[in-house]
């Protein structure tokens, strides 16, 4: 972890007895805990388009979010910055938001400590480089891109790039700090015949530095994006109807992480809003399925030392062999329900209040191969990429659609398809599973989850699987 004094004067330019009089005036109203966020983030944003660098941008955000909790009543108050007058301000103001006319029946649960493992050992975040350097990795992917084939009319590269110093100081008397890098490279390509024009899109990144673009260059991505948008040029138009789905491993996952990660996140739980609230023992699965939140997976994108209330992130069973084990818990629902936190309470700034939020989540492998599972099917669909979708999280019910599919034909994958749309349960589809690969990919990390109004990097993954029954809906019959 380093040592925090120094870490508080170079990163926020704040000392000790500062923040513990910050707490004091937090907790002054009565409550119960209090818990300070500090926060100093560079982000850079590089956007490549027409050959060219068309814009770049560089902000540096810095501030303190202040948490108090009495009871079940939560305050929350933000500063922008890290002046005195300010932070004591806003702790006067979570402190009397949660203050409440009666003292607590619950009793404090510790949290926050040392930073005990190193993810993302990175000696230079891509956000603290010459630009000429990250220039070359702009160009490569435009000119891999527009090389793949002469229908691509269109290339636009994203580079972001960020690093985030990161202190949860609270009244249990604990800290944790955390220095974390953050960076994704996007490349979408446009590809157009007889008026026909077809988008793809390809990219990755995670908590990592240059070397990341040793095994996975520019070109990876930039030939991934003008291959999808070719394939889609000839695509036929989906069927229609309900038949078995296969869905490729990797990115498939993230029907995984909407159709049922969410519905096991605490606060819903908690609440009795989700589908799996009160299974806890139950089967909501197929025995096949064993699903995991895992937030210490070296470099990945949804991974962290702490979560964003200092404590450390951990691998969390959700569902075993089909049975439902656990929920995701940030500190309060922990609190609140007397167990301990998972390492999933996480926020997008300072100015937010934490939640319980997913980190890495993916489906374990099992024993056949891909390859069998493609054989099994005599007529569906094989789903490799996904777009956009949404979510019910009370009845579980989603739409998804498909990016890049294709249809399986007597046990072959044969031609491309578009316009296909996945229509289900979560909890349904879980039990549809029949078949589990052997193959699990965690996708190339590009994964941003929105919730309430927040959005924070994730990671998501699967192996192949087969589902036995799935509406589809497309345009042929």
């Amino acid at each position: 972890m380093g040592n925090r004094k120094s870490e508080l004067e170079d990163h926020f330019g704040i000392q000790d007895q500062n923040l513990n009089q910050v707490l004091s005036v937090a907790l002054a109203k009565g409550g119960d805990y209090a818990e300070l966020y500090l926060e100093y983030r560079t982000r850079e944003l590089l956007n490549f388009e027409e050959g060219i660098l068309k814009s770049a941008s560089t902000n540096i955000s810095e501030g303190i979010g202040i948490r108090v909790i009495h009871g079940e009543k939560t305050g929350y108050a933000y500063a922008d910055g890290f002046e005195r007058a300010d932070m004591l301000k806003a702790a006067q103001t979570a402190g009397a938001i949660a203050t409440g006319s009666g003292p607590s029946t619950i009793p404090p649960v510790a949290v926050g400590g040392s930073k005990s493992k190193d993810l993302y050992s990175v000696s230079m975040p891509l956000v603290d480089i010459e630009l000429p350097v990250k220039m070359r990795l702009l160009e490569e992917a435009d000119r891999q891109a527009r090389a793949f084939d002469t229908r691509i009319v269109e290339v636009r590269i994203v580079l972001a790039n960020e690093k985030k110093h990161v202190l949860v100081y609270s009244s249990s008397g604990k800290a944790a700090y955390d220095t974390q890098p953050l960076t994704v490279l996007q490349v979408s390509c446009i590809a157009s015949s007889n008026g026909n024009r077809q988008i793809g899109i390809k990219g990755g990144g995670g908590r990592i530095g240059m070397e990341f673009f040793e095994t996975k260059p520019p070109a990876h991505f930039a030939r991934g994006a003008a291959n999808q948008a070719v394939v889609l040029l000839s695509a036929n138009e989906a069927p229609a109807g309900t038949m078995p789905v296969v869905l490729g491993p990797g990115w498939p996952g993230i029907l995984l992480h909407e159709a049922i990660g969410h519905g096991l996140e605490a606060d819903f739980n908690r609440k009795g809003l989700s589908a799996f609230s009160e299974r806890i023992g139950q089967r909501v699965a197929s025995g096949l399925c064993t699903v995991v939140d895992d937030g210490t997976l070296p470099g990945r994108r949804g991974s962290l030392n702490i979560d964003d209330e200092g404590n450390p992130t951990r691998r969390t069973v959700l569902i075993e062999n089909g049975i439902l084990r656990g929920y995701m818990h940030d500190f309060l629902s922990s609190r609140l329900i007397g167990t301990l936190p998972t390492g999933n309470g996480r926020r997008e700034s300072y100015t937010c209040i934490p939640m319980p939020r997913m980190t890495n989540t993916f489906m374990l492998p099992g024993s056949q191969t891909p390859e069998e599972i493609i054989r099994s099917v005599k007529y569906g669909l094989y789903a490799v990429s996904f777009g956009g979708g949404q979510v019910d999280i009370t009845n579980g019910k989603f739409v998804f659609s498909a990016s890049e599919a294709y249809l399986i034909e007597d046990g072959k994958i044969t031609v491309p398809v578009k316009g296909a749309t996945l229509i289900g349960n979560g909890p349904d589809v879980l039990t549809r599973v029949s078949m589990v690969g052997n193959d699990l990919e965690l996708d190339e990390g590009i994964g941003t989850c929105g919730k309430d109004g927040q959005s924070v990097p994730v990671g998501v993954g699967t192996p192949t699987l087969r589902v036995d029954e799935l509406t589809v809906g497309g345009t042929s019959k």
